[in-house]
């Protein structure tokens, strides 16, 4: 069965090929899920059940333990194929893993039933993300976490990654817009708790490669577009305004 729809851009060959590499998984999964636990304001929930949402094939299970040790982690994705690597990963590390296919705009998981949500590189392929981003309010408990971690427009769009992925262009946002749509859903965030990484493989016309060569220096925050943007948001407790 197929849970992919209209509100999901499936992924190409290349980019199925490349979520399984060593690059992804040392140099953007590794690296985005460290970063996201050094934007806590506050110490994360100790056993948390986390969801991860648009888990793919699994490679992020790893490095959620390490960072996050949950008692319970739920990987939830579109595609049957990569739910069923998922599985196998799950296997591989050791880890049991409950694994449900769904949509992010519809999730088969009760009401604020989760304490930690990581969304990483997910939320450009979805189409409705404003659905998707309510569904993550709901399933959260009251003073729940959003660990969101994603590619801007300015990374997107640019034609190297038009050429080998896939994504819905219409609905692709600079970091300001991400920040502005997951206020605007309720979460409570602080400049404290957002990170814009400036990453060699997220500068996709040049891969930093003059600034490695010491060519050109990289332009600092404030005068450049950023492509990358994690942000660590928290659903407000009840009866808290």
């Amino acid at each position: 069965m197929s849970y992919l729809s209209d509100t999901y851009v499936e992924e190409t060959r290349f980019g199925f090929w490349f979520l399984r590499s060593h690059t992804w998984q040392h140099h953007v999964l590794r690296v985005a899920i460290t970063d996201l636990r050094s934007l806590f304001s506050e110490t994360p929930p100790s056993n948390p059940v986390l969801l991860d949402a648009g888990c793919g094939q699994g490679k992020s299970f790893q490095y959620l333990r390490q960072t996050f040790a949950p008692q319970r982690l739920i990987g939830l994705d579109a595609d049957p194929h990569s739910l069923n690597l998922a599985g196998e990963e799950a296997v591989r590390q050791g880890m049991a893993v409950e694994l449900t296919g769904s949509d992010c705009a519809s999730i088969n998981v009760p009401d604020a039933s989760v304490d930690l949500l990581f969304c990483h590189q997910t939320f450009h392929h979805l189409v409705q993300q404003e659905q998707a981003l309510a569904e993550f309010y709901r399933v959260l408990k009251p003073g729940g976490y959003l660990l969101f971690a994603e590619s801007t427009e300015a990374y997107i769009d640019t034609w190297v990654i038009r050429w080998l992925f896939r994504h819905p262009m219409h609905v692709q946002k600079s970091a300001a817009g991400y920040l502005d749509m997951i206020r605007q859903q309720g979460f409570e965030l602080g400049p404290q708790n957002v990170s814009y990484p400036y990453l060699w493989w997220s500068r996709a016309k040049d891969f930093g490669l003059f600034e490695r060569l010491g060519l050109r220096r990289p332009k600092p925050f404030g005068q450049r577009e950023e492509t990358l943007v994690n942000v660590v948001a928290r659903k407000p407790l009840e009866g808290v305004v």
